[in-house]
């Protein structure tokens, strides 16, 4: 054997030796876990169908905060309402930092709301919401918006004449789009500063060209040109594909469930009737409806892990985390947890209703998360799935080539989150 081959062997030798020894006293307080190998930690002991099945197979036996080794890198687990919400409410400042997401981090980079830390994510959080406070979020106008996009899709639908549309389920290159959507901003940019009127500021990024002017002084100015292309594809991705891809599962299910898009027609007919759009002040005559969306977005749990925190070092579940540890929040165990949704593997509208039939609070209802990383767009997301939802059912019922019992809602894994299956739906009008 050559000199060079066993060089090598003896130092890969060494270094899984080290590995091993250091195991104990580097990772000594992180909660209890499956036991890694060198190198590879738990890898081995993944389910190839899917890293959320393998984690709660290690809940079975770890309970609701363990340790799990992915490679080289430790990665604690939260589960339950309970650890959730100790983590994200309780102590919000300890995890308010953001993790990588290795599929997203080349184009990311730390930069923009979504995925920066410290003063960056302060400065751009604070920025961000009051500008969506500032052009309409939570006004009158936001919803004129929707209304009016609504109204569009309707007109498209039309086209189709009652014939099938095949919907878009397949898994997508994710870096791909997102580096696609990130050209896009930036050809949206070049315009923007092309078009700019100071005085009168026409949106997000108009607004933060103008910080940018205002602050080119300042070495340390978060308002770069970096981050306001990153800023801007978080809020558009955070946004649109979310809401596109629950109504997507949204509607997978009334062709599941026709009985239940039944009676969410029957609630649009009594309470907005044939003649105007659907309108937000709606929703809380609705209570049908209202818990028919919260079940969708509940049962659908597009994002089932959320999107990992970075931890200070601080006391939890009776150890003391390390400094940056990472984390990960299982939210798909508090929207599927037993103990607040009686049936948490069916779809039921009921889980979202009380004995009188108006619609009751839940607080293991998190599919925006909570605390300091809540979801910006919480408000306008909902607004969205509320005026979508029921213009659509507004004018059209919903029909499948499949019957009922045939249809799949087995979704697809995509990056880090689920989208539905491809499907076959007819939209005919009423």
């Amino acid at each position: 054997m050559e000199l060079s081959v066993l060089l090598f062997l003896a130092l890969l030798t060494g270094l899984l030796l080290l590995l091993v020894q250091r195991h104990p006293n580097s990772h000594g307080t992180l909660p209890p876990g499956p036991r890694p190998l060198p190198l590879l930690g738990n890898l081995l002991q993944m389910d190839r169908r899917g890293l959320l099945k393998s984690f709660l197979r290690f809940r079975e036996k770890y309970e609701d905060v363990f340790t799990v080794h992915l490679g080289p890198r430790p990665v604690v687990m939260l589960c339950g309402v309970e650890a959730i919400r100790e983590a994200l409410v309780d102590k919000a400042e300890a995890f308010s930092g953001r993790g990588k997401i290795a599929i997203m981090d080349p184009v990311y980079q730390g930069y923009g709301v979504l995925f920066a830390n410290g003063n960056r994510w302060k400065v751009l959080r604070r920025f961000s919401v009051t500008i969506m406070r500032d052009f309409g979020m939570g006004k009158r106008s936001v919803e004129e918006r929707i209304q009016d996009e609504a109204q569009c899709l309707i007109e498209e639908l039309r086209k189709s004449k009652g014939e099938s549309w095949e919907t878009n389920g397949k898994e997508r290159q994710l870096y791909k789009n997102l580096q696609e959507i990130n050209a896009y901003i930036g050809h949206s940019v070049e315009k923007h500063r092309e078009t700019l009127d100071p005085s009168a500021p026409r949106d997000l990024i108009d607004t933060y060209l103008l910080h940018m002017e205002k602050e080119k002084s300042n070495p340390h100015s978060e308002f770069s040109h970096q981050n306001l292309i990153i800023n801007t594809l978080s809020l558009f991705f955070a946004g649109t594909e979310t809401t596109s891809t629950t109504l997507r599962y949204g509607f997978l299910l009334m062709l599941k469930y026709p009985h239940v898009a039944e009676r969410v027609y029957k609630e649009i007919e009594q309470v907005v009737g044939p003649h105007r759009p659907p309108a937000l002040d709606d929703r809380a005559k609705m209570p049908y409806t209202e818990a028919v969306i919260h079940e969708i977005q509940r049962f659908a749990d597009l994002l089932p892990m959320g999107v990992p925190h970075i931890g200070m070092a601080i006391s939890f579940d009776l150890v003391i985390l390390p400094q940056d540890t990472e984390v990960f929040l299982i939210l798909s165990t508090a929207l599927r947890d037993p103990h607040y949704f009686e049936k948490p593997d069916a779809f039921n509208p009921d889980h979202f209703l009380d004995a009188n039939g108006a619609l009751k609070k839940n607080e293991a209802f998190i599919p925006f998360s909570l605390g300091k990383r809540i979801c910006l767009g919480e408000g306008i997301t909902r607004a969205e799935l509320f005026l979508f939802f029921t213009t659509i059912l507004q004018n059209f019922s919903v029909a499948s080539p499949v019957a009922p019992e045939d249809i799949d809602l087995t979704p697809q894994e995509c990056g880090v989150g689920k989208i539905p299956p491809t499907y076959q739906i007819c939209f005919l009008p009423r």
